[in-house]
């Protein structure tokens, strides 16, 4: 049995992870999901982030036993915490495992050049650089 509440490390200036994140928050009890933003000026790193965790390259949850997760399985942990995890169900079965990991992988390489897709609310717009660094203003 899990160990409640499951904390959920997002990028707030990524418009996909917003609407996803909009969209758990509507659905979820604070008492089972935490929501962290990772691109808040206030955000400091979890001290017990594992040795070689990036939060800004994979999505990353963590228990409040301090169990970490990360990519497919965050995301699947953070669905049914939100109490719509028949949604992703398919996260679970152990013979797409892989598949998932694939996919997870090219959305992670992908998802820097998807900022310039409008942000929900407009309350900011990133763009990245050749370099990855991402710079996000007010419109």
């Amino acid at each position: 049995m899990p160990a409640w509440p499951l904390t959920l490390y997002f990028d707030g200036a990524c418009p996909l992870c917003v609407r996803e994140i909009n969209h758990l928050r509507r659905h979820a009890n604070p008492a089972r999901l935490a929501l962290v933003d990772i691109s808040a000026a206030s955000f400091q790193t979890p001290v017990d982030l594992p040795a070689g965790a990036n939060l800004q390259q994979r999505l990353h949850a963590r228990f409040a036993d301090g169990q970490w997760l990360s990519g497919p399985e965050a995301t699947l942990w953070s669905w049914r915490a939100a109490g719509l995890g028949r949604w992703v169900a398919p996260l679970a079965w152990p013979w797409l495992r892989g598949v998932w990991q694939a996919l997870y992988r090219l959305f992670s390489i992908a998802r820097p050049y998807l900022s310039w897709l409008p942000h929900p609310g407009g309350q900011i717009a990133c763009h990245a650089d050749q370099q990855g660094n991402k710079t996000c203003t007010k419109p």
